[in-house]
């Protein structure tokens, strides 16, 4: 019989629906019996696509005995921590501080009211290299709970001060200024990997939001080795096995410090992420593998994760048949069988071995330079192309044949913000009309399910569009609709970001905090209201929410906007300059900050082809912090940057600004690169 999982819609949720332990979601019911059965509380976060979550689950979850154990001393709620971040947020707070370390699945015990006293993450069906079981685990937390009363209410009331003490109102730490970004800048070079790319050892995480602030700095400065960091990187991942070089996508991260092994769950942040970064880098560099892999990776996402309805769904599983990468990987055998006369050719560019890479199979990688493979065999570089293109298309036929990974199809409004935002530039930069038809239908599927009075809900599935949004859903939808205006010039997509900018700073900003919380006001009550100015795996609800108020704030010239981000940027300065890693999208928005956006108003019909020269043009041109609005000058009212521009002789008109201070008009597509080539860098150098 289902347990109370089954009316949920998260596909993570309903994967525990038929576990025989008690399972409750999160929510009135679990709570008040928890308090009136004077109960302590198990909770377990997790979410679709974790390995170990999986595992657990068939270890622990779904064993009769242990389900027992939980059942009888406990109230059990399961969390996706996708659906609620804010839980996560919180109880990830309190895991970090008992053990030194977090990750998922996140396995907290709560007293009634929801405090934590004792927590951890994975735990064993057997006591295995010092970490004890589950069973062993659960008998001495409930033990504690019944006999040592006085010892679980010490714990809770320690982590009662960690979280008053992470509320407390925010306080400036000086002003964000050029040092700002060149001590950023400084601690990163120290920490480059410069034989693979990245910063630090095994497992190694794609620092897309890092990379994209180098990138920016890169212009900004013209420091050479800061650009040769951001390619080196993303060719070391788009050459590695944590790139998907059958099916395109990136995988989570590595196991390794050389790219090889993935954790091969694909998760749609990571891949808008890392598109919106490639679509930069190429119009900087030109590089065709850099605007391949990009096309692979949105290609990858409109053909596996999008929803007939227009929204993108969340992530494919690491797992298939019970094994982690089963999916991917590929005998040599195999391989020969596929391809026949270009097995010889395939195998060499990717590496492929009798013995394999992984478990006795090939992970595909490309361990050498193309060219050097072109020249080992005897053939041009064009001719390997077109080989590795036919064997491609091949493989993925075949691979289609397998047990596909489990496929989260819940769409989440911040990360569908996120790779709006993506496809959109990617439209622009490589010209895409199909690109553009799909970011289009995204922004509309938004608008229409997930976004009520001008506020982003959270997720919606099969229909449903449930949970209040989190302010990462605001900012980062709004985002998106801004990108699409870039891309279409078409005023609704403006007026649909300026509203929820307004909405984001009436439901989230908090006067006595002179901060953005992570809640909305109206939000439900829980122990605290988190706040977390971090960019983790995906841009932090504070970081988007700044870059927001400084793009929107500068398209309708508001000053209210841009003191309220300058002030949230001035509480973490110098957190940023000390610990770059930790704020890789915030040094974006600092970077727009301090040296002001590159503004861009395009004035005219955007249907004509002159317009289009100029858009084209701008649209392949890499401009750090980068604001543009077009339309024509009779629509202008009410976006500032496009009031009082005329065009010139009757022309779509050009003006590349900054602070509302204008180069000469162009209606020269050439001349208009130059400009804004000119205006991203940095003055005085």
């Amino acid at each position: 019989m289902p347990n109370r999982l089954a009316h949920e819609t998260s596909p993570y949720l309903l994967q525990h629906a038929h576990n025989p332990v008690e399972w409750y979601p999160w929510g009135v019911e679990a709570l008040e019996r928890a308090k009136r059965e004077d109960r302590p509380i198990l909770l377990s976060i997790g979410y679709a696509a974790c390995h170990w979550c999986h595992v657990m689950e068939r270890e622990s979850f779904e064993d009769e005995a242990t389900a027992r154990v939980m059942n009888e001393h406990f109230v059990n709620i399961k969390v996706d921590r996708e659906e609620r971040p804010d839980l996560d947020n919180i109880y990830m707070q309190a895991t970090q501080a008992m053990t030194g370390h977090g990750g998922w699945p996140m396995t907290v015990f709560l007293t009634p009211d929801g405090v934590p006293f004792y927590a951890g993450t994975y735990f064993p069906p057997q006591d295995r290299h010092g970490v004890p079981s589950f069973t062993r685990v659960l008998h001495s937390v409930a033990d504690a709970y019944r006999d040592k009363k006085g010892s679980v209410a010490q714990t809770a009331a320690a982590i009662r001060e960690i979280y008053d003490h992470a509320a407390e109102p925010a306080r400036s730490s000086g002003a964000v200024t050029v040092h700002t970004l060149e001590r950023a800048y400084r601690v990163l070079a120290a920490q480059f990997d410069v034989t693979n790319g990245g910063f630090g050892g095994a497992p190694k995480f794609p620092p897309s939001m890092t990379l994209d602030f180098l990138l920016r700095y890169a212009r900004r400065t013209e420091t050479e080795y800061a650009r040769e960091m951001v390619e080196l990187t993303f060719r070391k991942m788009a050459r590695g096995g944590i790139y998907d070089q059958v099916g395109g996508g990136f995988a989570r991260y590595a196991v390794d410090a050389v790219w090889l092994v993935p954790h091969f769950e694909k998760m749609l942040y990571d891949n808008a992420l890392l598109a919106h970064l490639g679509v930069h880098l190429w119009q900087w560099s030109r590089y065709p593998e850099v605007r391949r892999v990009t096309e692979e990776t949105v290609d990858w996402v409109a053909r596996e994760m999008t929803d007939p309805a227009g929204g993108f769904y969340s992530s494919l599983d690491a797992d298939s048949e019970g094994h982690e990468g089963k999916f991917y990987v590929w005998d040599e055998a195999e391989l020969d069988g596929l391809l026949g006369s270009d097995a010889r050719v395939v195998k060499m560019y990717f590496g492929v071995t009798p013995t394999g890479n992984f478990e006795g199979k090939n992970i595909l990688s490309v361990p050498n330079d193309p060219m050097v493979v072109a020249r080992r065999l005897g053939v041009d570089e064009t001719e390997l192309a077109v080989t590795l293109q036919r064997a491609k298309g091949t493989l993925y036929a075949a691979r289609a044949e397998r047990v596909w990974p489990s496929r989260d199809d819940k769409v989440l409004a911040a990360w569908n913000g996120l790779m709006l935002r993506a496809v959109s530039a990617a439209a622009r930069a490589f010209g895409r009309d199909d690109y553009r038809a799909l970011a289009v239908r995204n922004g509309e599927f938004l608008l229409r399910e997930m976004v009520r009075d001008g506020r982003a809900m959270r997720s919606h599935k099969g229909g449903v569009t449930r949970l209040a949004g989190y302010l990462e859903d605001q900012a980062s939808v709004a985002l998106g609709l801004v990108a699409l205006h870039e891309l279409t010039f078409e005023r609704r997509w403006l007026d649909e970001a300026r509203r929820m900018t307004e909405a984001m700073v009436e439901w989230f900003w908090d006067d006595d905090a002179q901060a953005f919380y992570d809640t909305a006001r109206d939000h439900e009550q829980l122990i605290t209201r988190p706040r977390d100015v971090t960019d983790n795996a995906v841009p932090s609800g504070n970081s988007l929410a700044v870059e927001l108020l400084l793009r929107v704030g500068d398209l309708l010239n508001d000053a209210d906007m841009h003191r309220r981000a300058a002030w949230v940027l001035e509480t973490v300065a110098e957190p940023m300059a000390r610990h770059p890693a930790a704020f890789g999208h915030l040094l974006g928005a600092a970077d727009m900050a301090v040296h002001g956006p590159v503004e861009l108003a395009l004035v005219g019909d955007p249907a004509r082809p002159d317009f289009r020269e100029l858009a084209t043009a701008a649209a392949m041109t890499y401009v750090p912090s980068f604001v543009l609005a077009g339309g024509p000058s009779d629509a202008a009212t009410g976006i500032a940057l496009l009031e009082a521009r005329p065009t010139v002789g009757g022309r779509a008109t050009a003006y590349v600004c900054r602070g509302y201070a204008c180069e000469a008009p162009t209606v020269d597509a050439g001349e208009l690169v130059e400009q804004l080539t000119a205006a991203g860098i940095a003055k005085g150098r």
